[in-house]
């Protein structure tokens, strides 16, 4: 039978999140989280961690197809040759009108032409600029990728421990879920109930190792899920508010979390 301790300790919920799990252990894992409330919280905030993953590698698409669409919408403009008129009395005024008529559909057939080119060319421009984003946005997604393959080893993995920094009298709204694995020396954060800040700070986070603080890195404003360094014998994580880029000391008195290592 499947108990809280073996679950937390084998991974068990992380493969139930991924639907790895057969019938009988899923039906054990959900009796355990309906009778254990600790538990039911640590799955939720895991849940939330796996869908920021996802919702990291969304993409906006390309600004030009919204042009594109309309142009392709807008109704073609067709041009209706003038009939000339024939009389059968006079020859030369017979063959003068076929002239006429004959350069009247050149001129009408050049002109197509014309225009159809210029509407290749304005299309290979639209592809040349959309090969342009698609290369830039694949860039993108290959560092994103990698960034959340080791997010996610790294909270999955079954010696990961997670943390919880709550915020002080300073900052009381603040909270950031912390999983640190002292095996492969990672630390990923979940920073989505830090409240935001001017452009003039960041948070930064430290590590206390024998009453010295060490720069773990500052918090980037733009992420929810991200991957800060490793200190070896850190007794805490902390986070304080800094000048924005950081800083080498940090601040004491903006100290806004922090949380004892076991």
């Amino acid at each position: 039978m499947m108990d809280k301790k073996s679950l937390l300790e084998n991974g068990l919920l992380e493969q139930y999140l991924l639907g790895e799990l057969n019938a009988t252990q899923c039906e054990q894992i959900e009796h355990l989280l309906a009778s254990d409330a600790e538990l039911k919280t640590h799955f939720d905030q895991l849940e939330y961690d796996f869908e920021n993953l996802g919702l990291e590698n969304a993409i906006a698409p390309p600004t030009t197809i919204k042009t594109e669409l309309l142009k392709k919408v807008k109704a073609s403009k067709t041009v209706t040759p003038k009939v000339v008129a024939i009389e059968n009395t006079n020859n030369t005024k017979f063959y003068l009108g076929i002239a006429a008529s004959v350069a009247a559909l050149l001129m009408i057939g050049s002109f197509w032409m014309y225009s159809q080119l210029n509407d290749v060319k304005e299309q290979l421009q639209i592809v040349e600029i959309n090969n342009t984003e698609l290369n830039s946005t694949i860039e993108v997604l290959n560092v994103k990728l990698k960034e959340n393959s080791a997010s996610y080893k790294a909270i999955v993995n079954p010696d990961t421990e997670q943390y919880v920094l709550i915020g002080n009298a300073a900052l009381p709204d603040a909270k950031v879920v912390s999983y640190v694995n002292h095996k492969i020396k990672s630390v990923v954060i979940n920073t989505e109930r830090l409240p935001a800040l001017d452009a003039d700070h960041d948070y930064q986070m430290w590590a206390d190792v024998k009453g010295e603080m060490i720069n773990m890195g500052v918090i980037a404003k733009d992420k929810r899920l991200m991957t800060m360094a490793y200190i070896d014998n850190a007794e805490s994580l902390n986070i304080t508010i800094e000048p924005a880029g950081g800083n080498d000391h940090p601040t004491v008195e903006r100290l806004v979390t922090n949380v004892y290592l076991k």
